[in-house]
Formats: C-alpha cells, sequence, structure tokens
C-alpha cells in the first residue's frame, strides 16, 4: 500500500528483496537513499534524476558489479566524506573493520562507524561492506542483530558474495 507520506518525500522507491529503496531528488541531484521496509510500494520516478536512480539501483539490484553514476549531492562533513571516499575503495565482494578504515584515515573506529551511520548515499557509498572485527557490526545507525536494518547488511553482503553465515547466530560486537 502506497503511503501518503511516501509519495511526498521521495522521488521514487524501487523495490528490493529486503523491501524497497525511496530516492530523494533535488535540483537534478540525488539527495538521498533510504532503505525502506516491505510495506512500501512501487513508486514511479518523478524526474529524470530520480528515474536514473531508479534504474542503477534496480541495475544492482541484479548485478552486484554494477558501478554507480550518479550526480550525488553535496552531504557530510570533511571527516566524514574522508571515511566514505574510503568506504568507496573497498571492492565488492570485500568487507573492512572499522579499525581498518579508521587505521587508513587516521582516526578512530567508533568514528568511523558514525561516518557510515550518516552516509546519505547507501549504495552508492557501500557502508555495508564496513564490519565489526568479531560480526556485523551495526548499520544504518541501527544494531539490533535480528532487525530490518542488519537484514538489508546481510542481504548486500550476500548479493555480493561475502559470507555472513559465520555472523547469522552471533551476538553484534561492534
Amino acid at each position: 500500500m502506497k503511503t501518503p507520506q511516501a509519495n511526498s518525500i521521495f522521488s521514487a522507491i524501487v523495490p528490493a528483496p529486503f523491501g524497497a529503496i525511496g530516492i530523494r531528488t533535488e535540483a537534478g541531484l540525488v539527495r538521498e537513499l533510504v532503505y525502506l521496509p516491505p510495506h512500501f510500494s512501487e513508486q514511479d520516478a518523478a524526474d529524470p534524476v530520480a528515474n536514473a536512480a531508479a534504474e542503477q539501483v534496480a541495475r544492482y539490484l541484479r548485478d552486484a558489479d554494477f558501478v554507480f553514476e550518479l550526480p550525488l549531492a553535496p552531504a557530510g562533513s570533511d571527516f566524514q566524506r574522508r571515511v566514505w571516499d574510503a568506504i568507496a575503495a573497498i571492492p565488492r565482494g570485500t568487507v573492512r573493520t572499522y579499525g581498518q578504515v579508521a587505521k587508513h584515515i587516521g582516526s578512530a573506529p567508533r568514528a568511523v562507524g558514525q561516518a557510515c551511520g550518516a552516509n546519505w548515499f547507501p549504495l552508492v557509498i557501500p557502508c555495508h561492506r564496513v564490519t565489526a572485527t568479531g560480526g556485523l557490526g551495526g548499520f544504518s545507525n541501527h544494531d539490533d542483530e535480528n532487525g530490518f536494518h542488519l537484514s538489508v547488511k546481510r542481504w548486500l553482503l550476500a548479493h555480493e558474495g561475502v559470507n555472513t553465515s559465520p555472523w547469522q547466530q552471533q551476538s553484534i560486537f561492534g
């Protein structure tokens, strides 16, 4: 069922195996991508940028090797952008820990985790590829191991060829 709120917030909604992905555009740029639970219905693109984003999200959901080329709105602090650049360099099918990313950019793991949670463009900036040392860690500022967001993270990692079965029954440590 479509909710009136979703229609006014998102420029498009793309169905996904775990629910949906909301796309917000503004002034010819992608402003935000949002993981949505299954009760959100598909919504046709409201503008050409939303259409391009919807098509590219759908292509990624079919083919984990797809590379995004979208006009992204400026977002985040200088530090967050450094973290996001490091995350964007992680190859598909590979994960890095919060600590590894922190060491790479000269920061602390908790700060990296906070920057991951503040990511406006998941999938395009694949923060799902960052995990805790002993488990999945959190995702999109959520860490309920049986919750929606971590099920999305598990799906995305499995889609990209990462074996998530060791983390299926573990507690979250990060």
